[in-house]
């Protein structure tokens, strides 16, 4: 038996999180390692595994993750900007096998990142 990420497992509520947002298709919930003072997780209910395993029959999916970040931040009037950030593979940073976006703001953000 594959054992479930600690995203699946806040999604299926074993695990608690700060939620912001869910709906249907994915549910968004504060870092427990803020890199800003916003930092929000954005994250498809479906199990993807990175941006390599997104598929075209995931478009809308994807799609509607953005719309999900731009409503959040609006709703966290965040004006002066955020940044939204998807690692894929470990080398990336990517530490958790499911698919998500950060949403980032409330301070200056550098660039290049990383």
């Amino acid at each position: 038996m594959e054992t479930k990420t600690i995203f699946k497992r806040i999604i299926d509520r074993e695990i608690p999180a700060d939620i912001v947002y869910e709906d249907d298709r994915c549910l968004a919930f504060r870092d427990i390692q803020p890199q800003a003072p916003v930092h929000i997780l954005v994250i498809p209910k479906k199990e993807i595994p990175s941006v390599n395993e997104v598929s075209e029959s995931d478009e809308n999916l994807v799609g509607h993750l953005f719309v999900v970040i731009a409503k959040l931040a609006e709703q966290l009037g965040l004006k002066s900007g955020y940044r939204v950030v998807v690692n894929c593979g470990p080398e990336a940073g990517q530490s958790v096998m499911h698919l998500h976006l950060h949403l980032l703001a409330g301070r200056r953000l550098n660039w290049p990142p990383g």
